[in-house]
């Protein structure tokens, strides 16, 4: 098992904040490097996002889904980079955002390629499958309500593990889906947590749709880099622990200073 060592550095161990405090301290300090990331990792969706809205808006929708599913094959790599990028702020590295995304983009571009893939198709399909019931007068029948909310949390407990594995650990793709469910599960509260807290911005969002549709821009600019703090705050200790990243980390800066 090999894990990711850059990004070490000589800093004297401190104790680190928790909780809001941590949060807070994280959002603040790197907040201008969060910006930056989430623009690469938009210009990477942006040609399947772009085919999506097409075909959600009625222009050809099938060859639209299908062209959006095709073009998403950048996502997979950006969101690995996205998620170590946000790791290191975690993990107080220093780092240079555009070379740390490049760098992680084209390490797991390949391996990450069908699960960005798949994510995308997913997050397509809960648009196609809410959209019109934010939009229509009818009654929503509860059963089905009750399973998409379930499915779509499932989904949201499981992705981060998947990227963050494929960011940090060399593993093949079924061996990492494996562990991302077992750890999610394993980890239930925490990985319930961090789906839920992490998606309390676009619950607010879509609950006020159509109204919050002029702020939709500040939302993917601000709310993208914001929830995945949040959520990497309550799924990277499990992954650390699981995998000891922090502790090999260390290791090796100790015996480069040796």
């Amino acid at each position: 098992m090999k894990v990711d060592l850059s990004g070490t550095n000589a800093k004297k161990e401190q104790p680190r904040k928790s909780g809001a405090s941590r949060f807070i301290e994280v959002l603040f300090g790197n907040f201008r490097d969060l910006i930056k990331l989430n623009l690469l990792f938009c210009c990477s969706a942006l040609l399947s996002a772009a085919a999506f809205l097409l075909g959600f808006f009625g222009v050809l929708t099938a060859y639209m889904y299908l062209l959006s599913i095709l073009a998403a094959f950048p996502i997979g790599g950006a969101l690995a980079a996205y998620v170590f990028c946000v790791t290191k702020m975690l993990r107080d590295e220093p780092g240079y955002i555009g070379h740390d995304f490049r760098r992680k983009f084209m390490e797991n571009f390949k391996q990450a390629a069908a699960p960005g893939m798949l994510c995308a198709a997913f997050v397509y399909a809960q648009v196609f499958l809410w959209g019109p019931l934010v939009f229509s007068d009818d009654g929503i029948d509860l059963v089905w309500l009750i399973l998409g909310i379930v499915i779509l949390l499932i989904f949201c407990m499981v992705v981060p593990y998947l990227f963050l594995q494929i960011a940090y650990i060399d593993l093949k793709t079924s061996q990492i889906l494996k562990n991302s469910m077992l750890i999610s599960f394993i980890n239930a509260p925490r990985s319930l947590m961090g789906a839920v807290t992490a998606g309390v911005i676009w619950v607010v969002y879509f609950f006020f749709l159509p109204d919050s549709l002029f702020v939709a821009p500040l939302i993917i600019l601000i709310g993208i880099p914001i929830s995945l703090l949040i959520n990497m705050m309550w799924v990277w200790p499990p992954v650390d622990k699981q995998f000891k990243i922090d502790e090999t980390l260390r290791e090796k800066q100790e015996t480069l200073q040796n």
